[in-house]
């Protein structure tokens, strides 16, 4: 089974919940699991339950790597370097693991105008680009709403682009801002879930508003899963109806 997911959403709409919950259903069922974590403001792998997830060096940050493979000084502008660096042995040297699963942490590049062409951010794409489009297990990225990671050429290999959203104006901009994101790409399989849910009207809150997206599942809002997010404690590790929901949205892909 090689299934390719990008979870997205706002800072804060419980996305890195919902990707953690996902990737440790289906370790749990035996699949083997790459997660990229691809939002610098996130930490999945402390959402996954890994130790010492605050210890992981992204790679973005691996200066000496980024020198060898792009054969550029990192922070250099301009200059010469490789545009299409070797990375297809990088997911099994640095993932850090747990169960079947690998887990890599991408780390932010500092944006020097936009779509910054440095070593650093080529070297993330072409990992991103491998990662979509050679890999045969299941990945599943945890993504910032700018879902800058994903270009042209990985966009047609994205089984689905899911995007968390929350009852509330602010969400719905961003699920709006992510779908103009994905088309422009020529991303089409999107589809949304629903987090927070308190009640039949938030759901309907959501559908009047997302009209155009399709629907895959609705999360209650759980005081069990914030409480784990403070703790430090993976929301697949606490007892929650999130799970089961999880789990029909599973099927449903």
């Amino acid at each position: 089974m090689s299934m390719k997911i990008a979870v997205s959403g706002k800072g804060g709409v419980g996305k890195t919940t919902f990707a953690a919950l996902l990737i440790r259903i289906l370790n749990e069922r035996g699949k083997h699991v790459l997660a990229i974590d691809a939002d610098p403001d996130a930490n999945l792998a402390a959402a996954l339950g890994i130790p010492d997830a605050h210890k992981i060096t992204p790679i973005a940050e691996m200066k000496d790597l980024i020198f060898e493979r792009t054969e550029a000084k990192p922070g250099s502008m301009g200059g010469f370097f490789k545009l299409n660096p070797k990375v297809d042995d990088l997911p099994d040297a640095l993932s850090a693991r747990l169960g079947n699963i690998k887990l890599m942490r991408l780390g932010g590049i500092q944006k020097g105008g936009s779509g910054c062409l440095c070593p650093q951010s080529t070297l993330l794409r072409a990992l991103m680009t491998h990662v979509v489009l050679a890999r045969n297990e299941i990945v599943i990225m945890d993504m910032e709403a700018g879902i800058e990671h994903l270009g042209r050429a990985t966009a047609s290999a994205v089984d689905k682009l899911i995007v968390v959203v929350e009852p509330g104006r602010r969400s719905l901009d961003t699920a709006g801002h992510i779908h103009k994101l994905a088309s422009e790409i020529g991303l089409k399989a999107i589809a949304v879930v629903g987090n927070k849910i308190r009640s039949k009207k938030d759901e309907q809150f959501l559908q009047k508003h997302l009209k155009n997206f399709e629907f895959i599942g609705f999360i209650p809002y759980d005081d069990a899963l914030i409480e784990a997010d403070l703790d430090g404690v993976s929301p697949f590790d606490v007892d929650s109806t999130a799970k089961t929901n999880v789990i029909q949205i599973i099927s449903r892909l």
